[in-house]
């Protein structure tokens, strides 16, 4: 559901993003959230005590990885409105290192779902991931076609609603994340 927001958010900033470049963002979402749990698994199976460490921390890269990315979309709308003349001609393009950042940030807590497959033989491990991939890939072109659909409406706040969506993700995430760890 995180990787729909976030493809949400996407389409939103981008309307006129062709249909290529959406099956290139879905697939990158749905790659990372194939192989996320997949490395939780093979952690559980390998290095599970140094893993466990870094669990804690996943709460928090999340969301200042969606944080920095939600910010910067907030603040080039607010710049935008501040200095009219200077405003884009087209809506700037999500570029791939912000692609790839928005993967992990998406994906990163499902490294904990390697441990919940922990028992699962290799086969099963990958048949798993496999459809939580493919899922994330539907979810995702479908909240890009969303995104994409609702934007013509809000097309001076697409960038804005985009930023705020990805800070809320990362929020989610952060709070889910501690609750889960402290609980």
């Amino acid at each position: 559901m995180d990787a729909f927001s976030v493809s949400i958010a996407d389409g939103l900033n981008e309307p006129n993003m062709k249909k290529p470049k959406m099956v290139g963002i879905a697939s990158t979402f749905a790659i990372f959230q194939f192989g996320m749990p997949l490395i939780g698994w093979l952690c559980v199976h390998t290095i599970v005590e140094k893993f466990n460490v870094f669990r804690y921390a996943i709460p928090w890269i999340a969301f200042i990885l969606l944080a920095f990315i939600g910010g910067k979309m907030i603040y080039e709308n607010i710049k935008s409105r501040r200095h009219p003349e200077e405003e884009k001609e087209s809506v700037k393009a999500l570029g791939c290192i912000a692609l790839l950042i928005q993967g992990v940030a998406t994906s990163i807590d499902a490294l904990s779902v390697g441990f919940t497959i922990a028992e699962y033989d290799v086969i099963k491990a990958i048949i798993s991931c496999s459809i939580i991939g493919v899922v994330t890939l539907g979810f995702c072109i479908a909240g890009l076609f969303f995104g994409k659909k609702i934007s013509s409406k809000f097309s001076s706040y697409a960038e804005l609603i985009g930023g705020i969506i990805l800070i809320g993700i990362g929020l989610e995430i952060f709070i889910s994340g501690m609750i889960e760890l402290y609980a």
